[in-house]
């Protein structure tokens, strides 16, 4: 594997890697790797004939008082995991590498990051949808994966690609992965090695309580109730707050009052000054079908 820190070389490494027709995975992250992103690349090397995975902690993602400082930045296990897993090529970029000196752009895709997450962290999106299609212009890969874990920031970054025309990845090519999680229920999230041994036994509370909340939505219950009830158990089992419990169509993100065939139900909660967010597709569970979901002929791991 091939690690290169600035554009030129960038170019230069992806022009030998397509010099036979090669096709190209992307896989973007921040680093702090861990199983989810792995199975992110696996799908990835499945698509394609080369994976590029890129590491940048993404500034411009983070608000005031987020965790920008404190995120965990470990290149050297990153690379050393990618690497066993047939990375062709490691983008690990500096910051002023990625915005230089006078830059002045700025992407907002509106509506669809308001709301959830984009409530609570102002301007996060915009920050996400700016690195993702400078990401995709530098690479142009043909295809690039993204964990399902982050469902509004998949849906940002599918609308993004759609209205700027975007051919390569083309939003067809925009893949999503399905949650990968502990022996417990939690999410794996590069977040939760922030958590007390204490905070990280309560945490794995969520994943139930939400599948809870769904049996109740199954039985009849109206969404407002059923997702009360869910802040109520989040709350007494050592939580510290509950920034959101929605119900949500799917695919554009509109607030439902009750399942439509499509929902998913959608959470962000604090547990010991560290945030955790999780969502799960309420009509699969519904029937007890909850599973690895295929990503668009690429067989589940």
């Amino acid at each position: 594997m091939q690690t290169v820190r600035t554009l030129e070389l960038l170019r230069n490494t992806l022009a030998v890697l397509r010099q036979d027709g090669g096709s190209i995975a992307l896989v973007p992250t921040m680093g702090a790797l861990h199983e989810g992103h792995l199975s992110l690349v696996r799908c990835a090397r499945k698509a394609a004939d080369h994976v590029v995975a890129s590491i940048f902690v993404n500034p411009r993602q983070f608000g005031a008082g987020e965790d920008l400082d404190a995120y965990p930045r470990q290149l050297q296990r990153d690379s050393e995991l990618l690497e066993s897993e047939g990375v062709a090529l490691l983008w690990a970029p500096a910051a002023d590498e990625v915005y230089p000196a006078g830059y002045a752009t700025n992407i907002s895709v509106s509506e669809i990051s308001e709301g959830l997450c984009g409530a609570n962290r102002p301007g996060h999106f915009d920050g996400v949808a700016t690195i993702v299609c400078k990401l995709f212009n530098q690479v142009m890969p043909d295809t690039a994966f993204f964990g399902e874990k982050d469902w509004q920031q998949l849906a940002v970054i599918r609308r993004m690609a759609r209205d700027l025309d975007l051919t390569q990845p083309h939003v067809d090519n925009i893949h999503g992965v399905s949650i990968v999680r502990e022996a417990d229920g939690v999410a794996m999230s590069s977040r939760n090695a922030y958590l007390s041994a204490e905070a990280r036994e309560r945490a794995a509370s969520l994943p139930g309580a939400m599948r809870d909340a769904i049996a109740l939505l199954a039985g009849g219950d109206e969404a407002g109730r059923s997702l009360g009830s869910l802040q109520e158990v989040l709350l007494a089992s050592g939580f510290d707050s509950v920034d959101y419990a929605e119900l949500r169509d799917a695919d554009s993100l509109e607030a439902l009052d009750a399942d439509n065939g499509n929902a998913r139900l959608f959470v962000a909660a604090r547990i010991g000054g560290t945030r955790l967010i999780d969502n799960m597709p309420v009509r699969a569970i519904h029937r007890g079908e909850e599973r690895m979901e295929r990503v668009r002929g690429i067989e589940p791991l």
